[in-house]
């Protein structure tokens, strides 16, 4: 077996492969990662990033690599969420015909939505428009223009900045919320009640007065909570418990009105930008909008899961033309060693973000961005 592909080595496929598996779902940006790494070793390893930001997708055997890195992380994502994944589908196969039948009715669109799970996957649909057009039409002049380790240095600095200035901002609401202030407005809605169906955020809908996103989560159970985990739909291999707090963090989301769920996965544009974290970003949105560190997070994911596998698809055909013709062994060993290094690192955050904060890694990016700006500056 030879080492080298036409441009990959295999050593390369792995190590990246690893990169791109943690990075993606740390907020510390897979992007800018795969922009300095290769930079900081020199040599052929530096060549990957300069000849994948002057050549276009299509012949480009570095974007090829990294696209399948994508589809690997996507299906880490999905395998780890596939529970809560097929709560959401059915969510929105339910919430479908009679958002259909209801907008016919009042001449304008309308949704019908009688549970979180419904909610929840309108919320995806609407958070991931904005950022899933901007890709389509931005995405090579972003890799074009700021692909390159000097702005991806400046732009990890500044994804550290976010990071530690969302902390701060959850530090702030946490301390209002003690002392019997209303924390930054976010819209909640009661579950499981008909103004489940008028989001505050969507047009002639009522407002509603702004709540606690940890007020107490189901206070109308569902009639499956006391049954058998086994009967309450795929359990991914998790406890029961584990299932119950998803659900019950699902609750606590599903209090976001659809504009504040739209403004937080457009942030996700600004992870175009090689160096600034998709998941850092949302994560930071949700905070601002009033979610926690474990929300926050677990909405991240989810926000994360259709754009990661949307890119990866929309350029897989790359890998059947000349980019990815002598790359297919380095594809299929860097496929699987970042599909399992996405399923340990989105199993870790999900607990650490239980009980952490954002703090380790916004000091991780501004020392790496500032070294990285000194060093290619």
């Amino acid at each position: 077996m030879s080492g080298r592909g036409a441009g990959v080595t295999y050593l390369q496929a792995v190590v990246i492969a690893l990169i791109q598996g943690v990075t993606e779902l740390f907020p510390i940006s897979s992007l800018g990662h795969s922009v300095l790494v290769p930079a900081w070793f020199g040599g052929s390893w530096e060549s990957l990033v300069t000849q994948s930001s002057e050549a276009n997708s299509e012949s480009s055997f570095y974007l090829a690599y990294i696209v399948a890195l994508h589809c690997a992380t996507a299906l880490a994502l999905l395998w780890f969420f596939r529970a809560d994944w097929v709560r959401i589908i059915r969510g929105f196969l339910r919430s479908l015909p009679a958002s259909v039948r209801l907008s016919m009715r009042a001449r304008r669109p309308r949704l019908s939505v009688q549970d979180k799970d419904e909610r929840l996957a309108w919320m995806i649909i609407f958070a991931t428009i904005p950022v899933g057009l901007t890709g389509i039409l931005l995405e090579h002049a972003f890799r074009t223009l700021f692909a390159k380790p000097l702005a991806a240095a400046i732009f990890l600095f500044i994804n550290g900045l976010i990071l530690l200035g969302a902390e701060v901002l959850r530090r702030s609401t946490a301390r209002r919320k003690q002392a019997g202030v209303p924390a930054v407005a976010t819209s909640s809605v009661q579950p499981h009640a008909p103004a489940y169906a008028a989001d505050p955020g969507y047009p002639g809908a009522p407002s509603h007065a702004a709540g606690p996103p940890h007020a107490p989560a189901f206070p109308h159970e569902p009639a499956d909570r006391g049954a058998p985990a086994s009967h309450r739909g795929p359990s991914g291999g998790r406890a029961a418990a584990d299932i119950a707090a998803a659900e019950r963090s699902d609750e606590r989301i599903s209090g976001l009105s659809y504009k504040d769920a739209t403004v937080i996965g457009a942030a996700q544009i600004l992870a175009l930008l090689a160096g600034i974290s998709r998941s850092g970003v949302t994560m930071a949105g949700g905070l601002w909008r009033g979610l926690d560190n474990e929300d926050a997070a677990r909405f991240a994911f989810l926000l994360a899961t259709p754009v990661i596998l949307a890119a990866g698809l929309l350029k897989v055909p790359s890998l059947a033309g000349p980019a990815g013709a002598h790359i297919h062994g380095q594809v299929a060993i860097g496929f699987i060693v970042c599909g399992i290094a996405a399923y340990a690192s989105v199993r870790f955050l999900v607990r650490w973000f239980q009980t952490r904060t954002l703090t380790p890694f916004a000091i991780y990016c501004l020392a790496f961005g500032l070294l990285s700006i000194l060093r290619f500056g």
